[in-house]
């Protein structure tokens, strides 16, 4: 086994390259590269920055060693505690031990799994978590009671998107192994009822999980099989078929980015620009395979590759152009919520890197008007907020300190 320090150290010595000469490169200070090889903690950004330099990929970067000891209790306590109960059932050697349900009509289930999409769209979490865990146990029963005759076929298919619509709320806020459990889950049954397209969709899920963890080399290779297995013809295509298409060649995009394989990404970014060209408009679909694709959402996508190498004016040059301008968000259609304030928090990073900060505090506070509870649940909003606080030179204003205590970053 070998430590993050240790990898990086040797990628150096490799390369023949001092600590100041590796710091030039990369675009860092020589004390962050000090503070990488003394085992000291940095952001994964940093580490994509020495792996250009270095001329390896990220993941050849990342410990492989013991985790260190729990000290304290860590769980979620009683906030999910329902809903990991209907997700993660006690087994035993004969059977699962959950409470006997009362049967719930198929229609009623899917009803209220697409009700708490339509929640989770707008941004209440707290509404989803509550409804989830009955959700679960009324699809799992409904399963188990049709088990076997024609109807067990649509209780799978039911099923399946409660266990996608829990992995979706679950990686988002960053409860990993529930999720991992969930968008498995829904996988499976999707697969076992033939609805591939459905099951893919859980397979762009899956990548989103794996990326979140820093599974670059899984999340480009299980993106790429799956988009060669459902590649559609062109000019027969759905427009559900060409958009969980694109999901896929963009998380192929952003997993061989973020592991410095610049490559392989623009071939994938390349693809997704034809699947979006072949849509000529934003298909949002949160009922039939909940994806959200098409040129403004491409093109979101290709300048977040920008801000993930540092490129602040690239970022800024093509933020308000081109397919995001608002011109072409007339004409394409608007992309999803998610997706279009993580395009915005691109922005705000780029003029936090600048150091334009109330133009990067505009930025935040238009996303926290609309999706304060998403914004919450952002790393990246943390980071630039940080940088801010860091930076500052002079008093915060109103609206700075209102961000750090909305991010948790006050005190």
């Amino acid at each position: 086994m070998s430590s993050l320090q240790e990898n990086v150290r040797n990628h150096r010595r490799r390369t023949g390259m001092s600590q100041e000469q590796l710091a030039e490169a990369a675009g860092l200070s020589v004390g962050v590269v000090r503070k990488v090889e003394q085992g000291g903690n940095v952001q994964v950004e940093t580490l994509h920055m020495l792996a250009r330099a270095l001329g390896t990929t990220t993941s050849s970067l990342f410990a492989t060693e013991a985790p260190e000891p729990v000290h304290a209790n860590v769980g979620d306590g009683p906030k999910l505690m329902e809903l990991r109960r209907a997700l993660m059932p006690p087994v035993g050697l004969a059977e699962t031990l959950v409470e006997p349900e009362q049967a719930v009509p198929l229609a009623t289930i899917q009803r209220d799994i697409d009700d708490s999409h339509a929640l989770y769209q707008a941004d209440r979490y707290d509404s989803v978590a509550k409804k989830l865990p009955g959700i679960l146990r009324a699809a799992e029963a409904a399963a188990l009671i049709s088990e076997g005759d024609e109807a067990g076929q649509q209780a799978l298919v039911v099923r399946a998107a409660a266990f996608l619509l829990a992995g979706k709320y679950l990686t988002q806020v960053r409860r990993y192994d529930m999720a991992y459990h969930a968008l498995s889950q829904g996988i499976k049954d999707a697969r076992e009822t033939g609805h591939a397209l459905i099951a893919a969709t859980g397979v762009v899920g899956m990548g989103w999980l794996l990326l979140r963890q820093d599974r670059f080399d899984e999340a480009e290779r299980l993106a790429t099989v799956t988009a060669e297995e459902i590649e559609p013809r062109l000019s027969s295509a759905t427009p559900g078929q060409l958009a969980v298409w694109g999901e896929l060649l963009q998380r192929v995009a952003s997993a061989a980015m973020r592991n410095n394989r610049p490559d392989v990404a623009r071939e994938a970014r390349r693809m997704t620009v034809t699947a979006a060209s072949a849509l000529n408009v934003e298909h949002v679909d949160f009922r039939e395979h909940w994806t959200t694709f098409g040129p403004v959402t491409a093109e979101a996508k290709a300048i977040e590759d920008l801000s993930l190498i540092g490129d602040a004016r690239g970022v800024l040059s093509r933020a308000d152009d081109g397919a995001v301008g608002r011109k072409a968000l007339k004409k394409f259609g608007r992309p999803s919520a998610n997706n279009w304030d993580r395009h915005r928090l691109d922005v705000a990073r780029a003029h936090a890197m600048l150091g334009s900060h109330q133009d990067a505090m505009d930025e935040l506070n238009a996303i926290k008007r609309t999706s304060p509870e998403w914004l919450r649940h952002q790393q990246m909003a943390r980071y630039i907020m940080g940088d801010i606080l860091s930076r500052r030179k002079r008093t915060l204003t109103e609206d700075m300190r209102e961000m750090a205590v909305h991010l948790d970053l006050a005190g």
